[in-house]
């Protein structure tokens, strides 16, 4: 007698399992081929993005630090000194890491010395030259007074990353080094329409723009490329720090903490920006004291004489 009926062919429960077993190590090894080959990958790619980073730091910097240059011609004591007729005093350029040499003030005590540290961008700069920029310019044209402008820059972080304070800085010098005696009006034309803060300014082109309408007709040429090029933009860095971190010589204070500051015989004007009067009552009273101590003098006592006998 027969049984109908076929042979189970299937795979046993314990051979399921093993084939499991076997299938779950291969794909382990699999993958732990493919891990090693993704960390190969991924290490080989981050040490390309590294070294990619390295050779742009490497550029910025070495566009950035640029060897010191001299300073601009006519800035030795770090500002440009205009006398009589607008008419700048020149000075041999200042070499880099040397100490600038203070200009020196009308010993007679007629003459008012007025010294300005500005920043092209502060606004308040602006205020004090709109109330005050055409009387020093009659003083200063009449001889009746001297104007030293220093240009700093310590509001360069604020100007949306375009250093809008320190290309500024840097046009003056470059104006103040091709043609200086047409520096007082090219100072003056930047701060018409002057540029807000947390704003980009103007830009290199609109400086060259600035320079050509403010009248500067000589080395035209040569201002634009030094403009662009930032020539003196170490310079002014340096001239900031010596402002901000002092001494200010012939004065009565120890550095620059603020722009404008306006300075008078050395003494400090502290008074309205946008009253002409009491500055002008304010560069008075310093010329009228000056002039008190230099013509002071002590009156000799006659020596007692012994009548003849």
């Amino acid at each position: 007698m027969t049984t109908d009926g076929t042979s189970d062919n299937r795979p046993s429960k314990n051979q399921r399992r093993d084939a499991a077993r076997k299938k779950a190590k291969q794909l382990r090894v699999e993958q732990q081929k493919k891990d090693r080959r993704n960390k190969i990958f991924l290490q080989g790619g981050i040490g390309v993005a590294a070294l990619g980073i390295v050779v742009v730091v490497a550029l910025v910097i070495m566009n950035s630090i640029r060897p010191a240059v001299p300073g601009p011609a006519n800035m030795a004591s770090d500002g440009l000194l205009l006398g009589e007729g607008l008419t700048a005093v020149t000075t041999s350029a200042l070499q880099p890491d040397a100490t600038p040499v203070a200009s020196k003030p009308d010993a007679t005590g007629t003459v008012a010395n007025i010294r300005v540290y500005v920043d092209y961008l502060c606004p308040f700069c602006g205020e004090f030259e709109t109330t005050n920029g055409d009387q020093i310019a009659q003083w200063v044209e009449s001889g009746a007074a001297t104007v030293e402008i220093h240009p700093i820059a310590i509001l360069t972080g604020r100007s949306a990353g375009s250093q809008y304070s320190l290309r500024a800085a840097n046009a003056a010098a470059c104006v103040a080094n091709y043609s200086p005696d047409d520096f007082y009006a090219f100072n003056s034309a930047l701060f018409v329409d002057q540029p807000e803060e947390n704003t980009v300014g103007r830009s290199d082109s609109d400086l060259q723009d600035v320079v050509k309408a403010s009248g500067v007709s000589k080395s035209l040429s040569e201002i634009n490329t030094c403009i662009t090029d930032e020539t003196y933009k170490s310079w002014v860095i340096a001239a900031t720090d010596r402002a901000t971190n002092g001494p200010i010589p012939n004065s009565a204070i120890s550095a620059i903490a603020s722009t404008p500051t306006v300075l008078v015989d050395g003494k400090q004007y502290q008074g309205s920006l946008k009253d002409p009067k009491e500055f002008a009552a304010f560069v008075l009273q310093s010329v009228g004291e000056s002039y008190s101590t230099s013509t002071s003098t002590s009156t000799p006592t006659p020596a007692a004489t012994t009548p003849a006998g």
